[in-house]
């Protein structure tokens, strides 16, 4: 018994000593796989159609570890800028007229289609791009105008600023992501939008088809005739079929982990859980993507557009957004806030620029007040300023009548030609996008 007492430490240490080779080898493969990890934000469009069953299956494989976070698209990007997430999802590409986006690199991983949304009993099926355009104008406000109930149609949007699928049907239908709606009933994300649409007979959302397909709760609309489904995304005759992104930071601390998901993506099963989710992979669909341009022109006509007046206003804003100079520190903020107020009274840019605002004005007043207290310069008599001015005005008499005769004729015979002004195209920015 004591010689079992005695060897059972011994062992012990012999085990622990034996052990710590093997220890060792096992903390850098812990260390690798917390370098696998990621953390991805963004849109909830995103996030369930792309990144619950995604992140799982690379779990599953061992590959490494996704914390997802959705909220919504300009989160998303906004914490890849700032570096607190390292990927994030959006269903549109760069904005290029935000500085947050500046350094983000947006990566095509599937096609989607944006689909128009209503009650399953709204006996309307079917809807134009011109009746989308006008709709969104506020030009169409009735259901009796497309063939359904003598009803307002109650439309609903997304209240997040630049949201990726609001932002993508707009570039397509209006050549313009950021076009002003008349859509008064807002929504912080497409999962609340769907659940009023589903309660209201006279609802129309948009929304996803990924996002959809399987909601029993809503109707998608065919458009021009055209039912969205995998077939017709896939083969472009849905015209309005959209690009989901993943967008990185460039020089990404966690660069190699995601270079190994992104190879992942283009893995079989990951094809098939997207096939799942009625998603195209995006290197499946070269044909597709080749026919944008003919997708727009077709989109212009059936709205009215002139295609040739779109692009030359695209380029115009692009040209303008680049030249235009800084805005004033005192105006912009007021102005930044007013315009996220009437869009996103509660959302988290709205918040930011009212706190910009807010120092803005504070560094105003205390300029202000600074002014106030600085001592003014005693104004000059006005008899000594008109005796300066009588005087200056007899010395300039007297230059001019000493000078020779024939000096104003020489001057005249050298003095070069007026130019032309050069030739005005008007305000180049009136008519320009914001796409």
């Amino acid at each position: 018994m004591l010689l079992r007492r005695l060897c059972t430490p011994l062992v012990l240490a012999i085990s622990l000593l034996t052990a710590g080779p093997a220890l060792a080898q096992k903390k850098p493969a812990a260390a690798a796989a917390s370098a696998d990890d990621l953390v991805w934000r963004g849109d909830h469009a995103t996030g369930r159609s792309l990144m619950e069953d995604l992140a799982k299956q690379y779990a599953k494989e061992k590959k490494g570890k996704i914390s997802l976070q959705p909220f919504s698209t300009l989160s998303g990007l906004d914490a890849v800028a700032a570096g607190s997430a390292d990927f994030a999802g959006s269903a549109r590409a760069k904005y290029a007229r935000r500085s947050e986006e500046a350094a983000l690199n947006f990566i095509p991983v599937a096609l989607d289609g944006a689909v128009l949304i209503t009650h399953p009993k709204n006996p309307v099926g079917n809807i134009t791009l011109k009746q989308i355009h006008d709709i969104y104008y506020g030009r169409i406000k009735n259901w009796k105008d497309l063939g359904g109930p003598d009803k307002e149609i109650n439309l609903y949007a997304i209240a997040s600023p630049l949201d990726g699928v609001e932002y993508s049907l707009r570039e397509l239908v209006f050549r313009n992501g950021d076009q002003r709606v008349a859509a008064p009933r807002l929504y912080i994300n497409t999962v609340k939008l769907e659940e009023a649409v589903t309660l209201d007979p006279a609802g129309l959302g948009l929304s996803t088809m990924a996002g959809t397909y399987a909601n029993k709760s809503v109707k998608a609309l065919t458009v021009e005739g055209v039912a969205p489904n995998t077939a017709t995304v896939g083969d472009g005759s849905y015209p309005l079929y959209i690009t989901l992104y993943l967008a990185e930071l460039n020089d990404s601390p966690k660069q190699a982990a995601i270079e190994r998901f992104l190879a992942f993506l283009e893995t079989p099963t990951a094809k098939d859980i997207l096939r799942r989710h009625q998603l195209t992979p995006y290197s499946d669909a070269s044909a597709v993507i080749a026919k944008n341009e003919q997708r727009m022109a077709y989109i212009d006509a059936q709205v009215g557009r002139n295609a040739a007046a779109s692009a030359a206003a695209a380029s115009a804003a692009a040209v303008a957004a680049a030249s235009a100079p800084p805005p004033t520190p005192v105006a912009a903020p007021r102005a930044s806030l007013e315009a996220k107020t009437r869009i996103a009274p509660t959302a988290e840019t709205t918040l930011a620029a009212r706190e910009n605002l807010a120092r803005a004005e504070a560094k105003k007043a205390d300029k202000a007040a600074v002014a106030k207290a600085a001592p003014k310069k005693p104004a000059a008599p006005k008899a000594a300023v008109a005796k300066k001015a009588d005087a200056g005005a007899k010395k300039t008499e007297k230059v001019a009548k000493a000078a020779p005769k024939d000096a104003k004729a020489k001057s005249t015979a050298k003095a070069e030609p007026a130019k032309k002004p050069a030739a005005s195209f008007g305000n180049v920015t009136s008519g320009a996008s914001g796409g």
